[in-house]
């Protein structure tokens, strides 16, 4: 977009809450007839007051620009400096960022919101790192390891394989939430996004005996898919139910390649597979460690990836672990998703109450993150269904 229309846009974004403050305060100062005029000195605390909102306006109005244009310019908002430290710390509730969404649509409609190439692809890793750290609990460990790895990737001009990422944690702890919020920030239309591709192991592939024709269609997905965008994603959830031959298949998609030509732009592919599998081994240990003294916060992946890749190589409820992807390496980084407490699921509880505009207080809250489930037994320390049916529960407590 060229520099003039976007001033324009800034300004008018700039100038419409000012303009409303400027009429209330007009409305508000007005007096009726019959009524004494303000006495000097109360004219004088009104004049500062009204200073004060003109500056605290301004200094909004300037974060909601900077957050609306790192929306539709990530690009350019990744290469300021300034623009990422004015939002550090900063963001919007989440029904305003419900409403920045439908502007930033709305805008998108009638002008391109890129400078060129593929406007489907957006690539925004300043909201990807403020959506992880501020919409998904409990997970330090998945927010670093899964934005670095993204972003590497991403920026690497010529890979010479697909990334491959494999979640693995208990039901609700975030998997299916972070893959959404990969989804949202690196294209324009999310999930619903035509080089984004969704399969479920039990609902696309349940029937085994229909497993020549289920190939077939996964692999022709997989080159359209590539045919028509440049950067894809797919998704595989339940992945530790997927068929052992469609396993199988998947691993000449995630070999290396020799580049084609290094002038071309190469093709890139992410794959994310969801897994509960090595859930349990994940729960053990943090338990262990916090039993040792240790904080969450302190746990890091040096714990955790020895016990993982044990359960998973050895699980026999599961052809995940015995499959090429595994055995030859070819998924990148395995990703544990931590077993969430009470403060998380109550997290969950406060973001579900938002992002349905219910009004909440703490005692509802706490009556939410009590009906949950903790285990184990002997110190219920973790949510058993992590925050999975949470904003179900919030109905109990609508009008």
């Amino acid at each position: 977009m060229s520099g003039g229309p976007r001033r324009l846009l800034g300004l008018c974004l700039l100038l419409l809450p000012l303009l409303l403050l400027l009429l209330g305060a007009r409305g508000g100062g007005a007096h009726r007839p019959g009524e004494r005029a303000a006495e000097p000195g109360a004219a004088w605390s009104a004049f500062q007051g009204l200073k004060e909102r003109l500056a605290a306006v301004g200094t909004l109005s300037r974060r909601y620009w900077t957050l609306f244009s790192c929306h539709v310019w990530p690009k350019d908002c990744d290469q300021d400096e300034e623009a990422a430290e004015e939002l550090q710390g900063w963001n919007l509730p989440l029904w305003s960022q419900k409403y920045l969404g439908i502007l930033t649509k709305w805008y998108c409609s009638f002008q391109d919101c890129c400078a060129g190439g593929d406007c489907r692809i957006s690539n925004n890793f300043t909201g990807l790192r403020s959506d992880l750290s501020i919409r998904l609990h409990g997970q330090h460990l998945a927010q670093k390891l899964v934005l670095r790895a993204v972003r590497d990737y991403v920026e690497t001009p010529h890979p010479d394989k697909a990334l491959a990422l494999s979640f693995h944690g208990w039901s609700g702890t975030g998997k299916n939430f972070m893959a959404r919020i990969l989804a949202e920030n690196l294209y324009r239309d999310g999930l619903r996004s035509d080089c984004v591709k969704v399969f479920i192991a039990t609902f696309h592939f349940l029937h085994p005996r229909y497993v020549d024709l289920y190939k077939e269609r996964l692999a022709n997905s997989i080159r359209e898919t590539q045919q028509h965008c440049h950067q894809t994603l797919f998704i595989f959830d339940e992945a530790e139910k997927l068929h052992p031959e469609l396993l199988e298949a998947l691993g000449q998609h995630l070999e290396r390649q020799a580049p084609k030509s290094h002038r071309a732009e190469t093709p890139r592919t992410i794959f994310l597979f969801l897994s509960n599998l090595g859930g349990s081994a994940i729960n053990e240990v943090v338990l262990n460690l916090l039993k040792a003294g240790k904080t969450r916060e302190e746990i890091t992946r040096e714990y955790l990836e020895s016990h993982l890749q044990t359960e998973i190589v050895e699980s026999t409820d599961s052809g995940f672990g015995h499959s090429r992807l595994v055995k030859e390496n070819l998924i990148d980084f395995f990703v544990p998703f931590l077993p969430l407490e009470y403060r998380h699921v109550k997290l969950c509880a406060r973001d579900a109450f938002v992002s349905q505009e219910v009004p909440y207080t703490e005692e509802a809250l706490d009556e939410i993150a009590k009906m949950m489930i903790y285990v184990p037994k002997e110190e219920p320390l973790f949510s058993s269904q992590g925050c999975k049916s949470i904003a179900q529960r919030i109905n109990y407590f609508l009008p």
